[in-house]
């Protein structure tokens, strides 16, 4: 069973992250702006952490040196700070189904950024490094998929949904592919400095071991440049109002489930079984979404979304097959390469 951890916890990190999806969109779609949400969240995030840090980890917590303290500043400003920015904008242009799609290129851009910094390797003479090639490929078809073909709807889900507000606005944004577009690209940028952040994060916890405090000290930092970039944003007092409705629970729920719960289990999955195992089970966020958004929101899903979440997953698995190829006893791979003639 013990074995079995880092996968179970990988499954509760996605329903988290589904739950995010379905929270923020309902939030936006209410007139949370997006970077007072950020805000909030990592502000939330930081109150629901500092007690556990100092409770478990303060006086066993080695000494921070000032340059581990510089990386980590930079760390949460692009992995988390313009990340999530980065993807309110985006999920404002289209929706919670097509959010979680876009997640599923995480894998592909998470095993390139760490190819380029030499964590991971691709032997394109092996069965290994040309499954994990057609998988990058893979995903970038589907990514191009979800961009420029949405197709019919299909509404054999959402006939049963349970609340009606989200529809209309769902046909407003279908009605714009221009925006629809761009949302796409959008997400795919927010992707790309969250895939930044789960690699250099391997990096720095080899040097400081202590997750629970690193995760606090990068939620407290990015709390603080999320204000300084919403206090530029957004002026209005009346837009950092919360009351008792959709926009305070999404605050409230990524704030502790999000970015206090699941960053600390992705550190602790991340120093288990590294960055490209937490990001092939991405798969499975958009599988509860799709499910959620048809029948809990009335989001009307196209056969383009499903299509390319689909040619995501098959290229996410390729990678995922050609991982574990390579970890493989070499004598077994030795025997399947003479079988086939190789």
């Amino acid at each position: 069973m013990k074995g079995n951890n880092p996968y179970l916890v990988v499954i509760l990190i996605q329903a988290i992250y589904a739950a995010m999806f379905l929270l923020s969109k309902a939030a936006f779609d209410h007139g949370m702006n997006n970077f007072i949400f950020v805000f909030y969240r990592q502000a939330i995030a930081t109150i629901f952490l500092t007690p556990f840090t100092f409770f478990f980890e303060w006086k066993t917590a080695p000494p921070m040196p000032f340059w581990t303290f510089c990386k980590i500043f930079f760390l949460s400003f692009f992995g988390i700070t313009l990340s999530l920015d980065v993807y309110g904008i985006g999920l404002i242009y289209t929706s919670a189904t097509l959010a979680a799609a876009t997640t599923n290129c995480l894998p592909a851009i998470t095993f390139f950024l760490a190819l380029l910094l030499r964590i991971e390797s691709l032997k394109i003479k092996t069965s290994s490094g040309i499954a994990k090639l057609i998988g990058i490929e893979a995903c970038l078809g589907g990514a191009a998929i979800l961009a420029f073909y949405k197709g019919p709807s299909l509404r054999f889900l959402s006939h049963f949904h349970l609340l009606d507000y989200h529809k209309g606005l769902q046909h407003q944004g279908h009605a714009q592919s221009g925006a629809w577009i761009k949302g796409c690209f959008i997400m795919l940028l927010s992707n790309t400095f969250f895939g930044l952040w789960l690699v250099l994060q391997a990096f720095i916890i080899k040097g400081y071991p202590s997750k629970l405090l690193f995760t606090t000290i990068q939620c407290f930092l990015s709390s603080i440049q999320s204000l300084v970039i919403a206090l530029a944003v957004e002026r209005d007092f009346e837009q950092w109002k919360l009351g008792w409705n959709v926009r305070l629970l999404a605050v409230i729920y990524c704030g502790i489930m999000v970015t206090g719960v699941t960053y600390y289990l992705q550190t602790w999955v991340i120093e288990k079984k590294g960055p490209v195992f937490l990001a092939m089970s991405t798969p499975l966020a958009l599988i509860i979404t799709i499910f959620a958004s048809a029948t809990v929101f009335g989001e009307i899903i196209s056969l383009g979304s499903v299509l390319g979440g689909l040619v995501l997953i098959l290229g996410l698995y390729s990678v995922l097959w050609g991982k574990n190829r390579e970890h493989m006893p070499k004598g077994t791979q030795d025997v399947e390469q003479q079988a086939s003639g190789k």
